[in-house]
């Protein structure tokens, strides 16, 4: 049986271990952690999501404090309209999370920005062209577009230097998305440089309905590998969501993928920035835990363990700090949620909201555990120390398992001292 190491991925000049770390926010998948898998040879994602946030915590910046500071004055307010991202901070916090991961760099491998349209900021289309540019701007090796169907995203950074220069992907769950995609991108005479097709296992958004379980993974692979062949268009494609294994990652090798992005084994290595707490309640999740709901304010069903804070908890809307996800007319399905359910309770000093989550908040507190269907089974990747909680991993441990393991096995850590 062949392992992981026996095939390449071809990006341009780029000749890489065929591994792709996912891009989680918010600061999951940190510079650290990308970084790793950049080392040995891979693609790692840093994210770039609530990247204000990120930059405050990794570079003690004011970005968020200083936002609250200048609408406090709207906090009561049910209408959000108001509040507005600063679009040269916006760009500065960008640039700094993308430029101190890249002057660290080294290795053969790739560092690539995780850029979710449906971060729309109260302004979708000038946020997202910000990012895009900012990232473009420090360096970003590549860009994996999102959390939607990013038809016009070519287009807002087309006028860059480095458009056909950086390595540009796109994540879909379908061949109708990626035809769409295609469709109208075709102007700017840019292919994708690659493909992730992100199947129904997946951790976070999902970019399915809640019939999920209805589809599958390598169906999709063919279905798409079967009409850019017939269309003969050369579209490098990742195949994500449950790729548990470096043998999992083989099958879709053998397929014809040319290579695989991974992320759930990734959430319990000491370079992941979940804290180590929660990194623990990843461990002890069983199957039953792993639930599929549609708490998000995007609109997209959500993967996340059952027992994290973020469900049922009524927290006022945060959007004069974060807002992330405010529309183009400053309004998110949570502070429609949370106003009826104060109207309903009078008086009650919190309120629980059961059917959508303030997902800026939560995100930012490591509150929402979002994560892959396969989570329950990473009790068994490692081993349980005497004070009944579990090792955690190191990033090359994970990568190397992936890139080196045959016939289903997973390698298990040296114990520690």
């Amino acid at each position: 049986m062949k392992c992981v190491d026996d095939f390449r991925l071809r990006l341009g000049e780029h000749e890489l271990v065929p591994i792709m770390q996912g891009g989680m926010g918010v600061d999951i998948s940190t510079a650290s952690l990308a970084l790793e898998v950049a080392r040995l040879g891979g693609i790692g994602h840093i994210s770039d999501a609530m990247v204000p946030t990120v930059a405050d915590r990794r570079f003690n910046t004011k970005y968020v404090k200083n936002k609250l500071k200048q609408y406090k004055f709207n906090v009561e307010n049910t209408d959000k309209s108001v509040v507005k991202f600063d679009l040269q901070e916006l760009a500065d916090a960008t640039r700094m999370h993308v430029r101190s991961a890249m002057d660290a760099k080294q290795g053969n491998g790739l560092i690539f920005i995780n850029c979710m349209e449906k971060l729309t900021m109260n302004a979708p289309k000038e946020t997202l062209k910000v990012r895009m540019h900012a990232a473009l701007d420090a360096g970003i090796d590549g860009i994996t577009l999102a959390a939607g169907l990013h038809l016009g995203s070519f287009a807002l950074i087309e006028d860059h230097p480095r458009f056909r220069e950086a390595k540009l992907g796109i994540i879909v769950s379908s061949l109708r998305a990626l035809q769409l995609f295609l469709k109208k991108t075709a102007r700017t005479k840019r292919q994708p440089d690659y493909v992730v097709i992100e199947g129904p296992l997946a951790g976070g958004h999902l970019g399915f309905g809640m019939d999920w379980d209805q589809y599958n993974l390598a169906d999709i692979v063919v279905e798409i590998r079967d009409w850019l062949k017939a269309e003969n268009l050369d579209i490098p494609l990742i195949a994500a969501g449950g790729i548990f294994t470096g043998s999992d990652a083989v099958r879709f090798l053998e397929m014809g993928a040319s290579g695989v992005q991974v992320a759930t084994r990734f959430t319990v290595t000491h370079e992941c920035g979940l804290p180590d707490k929660i990194k623990q309640e990843y461990f002890r999740a069983d199957e039953e835990d792993i639930e599929v709901n549609q708490l998000s304010p995007t609109g997209y069903p959500m993967r996340m363990i059952k027992q994290c804070p973020a469900i049922g908890d009524g927290i006022r809307p945060n959007c004069e700090a974060y807002g992330y996800l405010l529309d183009a007319s400053g309004s998110c399905q949570y502070i429609e949620a949370y106003n009826r359910e104060v109207a309903a309770h009078p008086g009650e000093r919190r309120v629980k909201v059961m059917d959508k989550t303030c997902l800026c908040t939560h995100m930012r507190n490591f509150d929402c555990w979002t994560c892959g269907q396969y989570t329950y089974r990473l009790k068994d990747t490692t081993v349980r120390k005497a004070d009944g909680s579990y090792q955690l991993l190191s990033a090359e441990h994970v990568f190397r398992d992936y890139q080196f393991s045959k016939d289903d096995q997973i390698a298990l850590p040296a114990v520690e001292a």
